[in-house]
């Protein structure tokens, strides 16, 4: 529980004490109750049998939503109680988690419960069922409780994880709409067979369906934590070697992800643009320690080997097959518009999209963070040193789209190098060269030119 902030620990209280008041007029006269207990022991197996990676929509949404067109909001409230509070809970701490979850769903069950009675969804989808009128409650009930959810994440994401409130909610609700929206008419069909003359056991059998489709759901889950894995193993080995651009790899595929966003690519190119930040420097694994260690000036000689590292890069992703385009990114993200980059000297559209993306995301990361031979810029300056290099060293469209992203969302502190404090206040003294020079920002020396020949360009 010390780990757990006093507001996170208030705000689980105030949703539980909120559940227990929507729930409590269940115990009172006429509640259904052999509904109620079927559907909660149908909800709780699916959790304790299906959900077993922790995938972002439970299985048995469909059995909450059924509920939900089934019974009044009290007793709809209840029916999630019981396998929330059963379910498994890697993370300390398993009984808060527990409670939190179980006053959740219970939330946005009373809620959606609520809007569905209110839109006279109970009578449109009686026997028989006044279609397709009974759609239109079902389908604002279904949205009312993905907004509740989607909520009271945003809130749990600001008190217990700091969160700063303008990035809590952004995507919540229209990441799991689609998901739950799919399962709330599998939750309708149920209730509709559940009233009809086939009763229960046919509303049953809608589940075996939900059942498999939430099976694969589960297996993607799994199979996308193992590439988490596989990612930050070899992020973490890069980290180990490189002390001089720790940390360096993550923001790269954050900022990366600003500019992805900023063109309006979809979320699948997104999260490749974020592998490729990440990874684009996993070629320096099959680079001498001693150079990148290396405390003066590098010969021609060294700086061509380090000038190897996308290539080597490369080499050590090609087998990952789920890396798509972000390989591209590893293996071009130090070509230049005008052709003076290596390793093949790429102009203009030659170089990949993605590639051109890490290009800056990498560069702005690298002046706005400490190195043992200069300070950390702001980022106000490495705006002005990247908009000074598009179109000869940067493409000016991935370039404004940083600019619009910054001036959005801003860079927070914690992103930028050392953990903490303003890139701009948190610098060190300027040594000499460091083993990032031949790549690094504009206040070095580039291969031997002038750094305000040359321009910034990322580690």
């Amino acid at each position: 529980m010390r780990s757990v902030p006093v507001w996170a620990r208030g705000y689980v209280l105030c949703a539980a004490l909120g559940a227990a008041a929507c729930a409590a007029p269940a115990f009172g006269p006429g509640t259904a109750w052999p509904v109620v207990a079927l559907l909660a022991l149908l909800y709780a197996g699916g959790e304790r049998t299906v959900v077993r990676s922790g995938p972002a929509v439970p299985a048995f949404y469909p059995v909450l939503l059924a509920a939900v067109f089934l019974l009044p909001p009290a007793a709809a409230a209840l029916v999630a109680v019981p396998g929330a509070l059963l379910a498994r809970v890697e993370r300390q701490p398993r009984w808060l988690r527990r409670l939190w979850r179980a006053a959740q769903l219970a939330l946005a069950a009373w809620a959606a419960g609520r809007t569905y009675a209110a839109l006279d969804g109970p009578a449109a989808a009686s026997a028989p069922p006044d279609f397709p009128y009974v759609l239109l409650p079902a389908a604002v009930a279904v949205l009312c409780f993905a907004a509740v959810i989607a909520a009271l994440d945003g809130g749990i994401l600001v008190a217990a994880e700091g969160v700063p409130p303008r990035h809590a909610w952004r995507g919540l609700l229209p990441g799991s709409l689609a998901p739950v929206a799919v399962h709330g008419l599998a939750g309708l069909m149920m209730a509709v067979l559940w009233n009809s003359r086939y009763g229960p056991l046919a509303a049953l059998l809608v589940l075996l369906p939900m059942g498999v489709s939430c099976w694969v759901f589960a297996q993607y889950h799994r199979e996308r934590s193992a590439h988490q894995a596989t990612i930050r193993a070899l992020v973490q080995a890069v980290d180990i070697k490189d002390r001089y651009t720790r940390g360096h790899s993550e923001r790269v595929g954050r900022a990366s992800v600003m500019i992805a966003r900023e063109l309006g690519m979809d979320d699948a190119r997104v999260e490749l643009l974020r592998f490729a930040g990440i990874l684009h420097d996993v070629g320096k694994l099959g680079v001498p320690t001693r150079l990148l260690r290396k405390e003066g000036p590098l010969t021609p000689q060294e700086r061509r080997v380090i000038e190897l590292h996308p290539e080597y890069g490369h080499e050590m992703v090609r087998g990952i097959g789920f890396l798509g385009e972000a390989r591209a990114a590893i293996l071009h993200h130090h070509e230049r518009i005008d052709g003076s980059g290596y390793p093949y000297g790429l102009t203009g559209r030659q170089i990949p999209e993605c590639a051109r993306v890490v290009a800056v995301a990498d560069a702005f990361d690298a002046m706005t963070s400490s190195r043992s031979y200069r300070r950390a810029r702001p980022v106000a300056a490495a705006v002005s040193e990247l908009r000074r290099c598009a179109g000869a060293q940067f493409d000016p469209a991935m370039v404004g789209a940083l600019a619009r992203a910054l001036d959005r969302y801003g860079w927070d502190a914690e992103v930028t190098a050392g953990g903490g404090g303003n890139a701009s206040a948190g610098a060190r003294h300027a040594g000499p060269d460091g083993p990032d020079s031949p790549d690094g920002p504009a206040d070095g020396l580039v291969s031997g030119a002038p750094a305000a020949a040359r321009g910034p360009a990322a580690p």
